[in-house]
């Protein structure tokens, strides 16, 4: 049987830019460093590390090789991690997640969260968000070591949840979080944030502007 036959039995969530928009105060916070130096930052340079780590893309570097020369990296980064968590304590989950997670609770379809963020990140929004209990598993970079596109984190999730690859549903917002799905056999819609729009996202099973258009109910049947 195709895998887009095989019935969903288990939702898994990516968290940064899918649940709440972290991206977005990341970025901005990175921005306004590279404007400090004169400097500019794109969201296309950025969003090559969206949903992953620094592997492909390193602001530090790439503000240094702007900049010509070495900078005093502790003092910006107590600032720019200041201005993201001050920014994030005004942020609501994105559209469409409260209303998804009821959806699955209605179904009994248990619901994890796979993230590249590390454990302490993904927990205190969630928490903050009110949304922790709803889900019976959240791995994250401290479960595997390996951030997206590697697949070991929908893989850790799904056996957690005690649901084959197959029948596990993702829900993603990057290119890494989709390639990591895809290799982990695992179908994916895509509901891509600013910071993320502009990519191909050729091979998603579904792609949608916002959680709110899914149904959960018409895609597990």
């Amino acid at each position: 049987m195709p895998m887009s036959h095989e019935p969903i039995r288990a939702v898994i969530f990516d968290f940064d830019g899918l649940i709440m928009d972290t991206e977005t105060a990341t970025y901005e916070a990175w921005r306004e460093i590279y404007a400090d130096h004169g400097a500019t930052l794109t969201m296309e340079t950025w969003a090559q590390c969206v949903g992953s780590d620094f592997g492909h893309y390193d602001p530090q570097v790439d503000l240094e090789n702007h900049v010509g020369r070495k900078l005093d990296w502790e003092p910006i980064h107590t600032m720019r991690r200041e201005r993201v968590m001050k920014l994030l304590t005004t942020y609501d989950a994105l559209p469409g997640v409260r209303d998804l997670l009821q959806q699955a609770s209605n179904l009994g379809l248990p619901c994890a969260v796979a993230s590249s963020s590390p454990r302490w990140w993904v927990e205190h929004w969630l928490e903050h968000l009110d949304l922790r209990g709803s889900f019976a598993q959240v791995t994250t970079l401290d479960d595997t070591g390996k951030a997206k596109p590697d697949p070991s984190l929908f893989l850790h999730a799904a056996e957690k949840i005690a649901t084959m690859p197959e029948h596990s549903l993702v829900l993603e917002d990057s290119l890494n979080g989709l390639r990591a799905a895809k290799v982990a056999g695992m179908r994916c819609v895509v509901v891509p944030g600013a910071i993320t729009q502009h990519l191909d996202f050729a091979g998603a099973w579904r792609k949608h502007a916002s959680l709110a258009e899914l149904n959960l109910s018409e895609l597990a049947s």
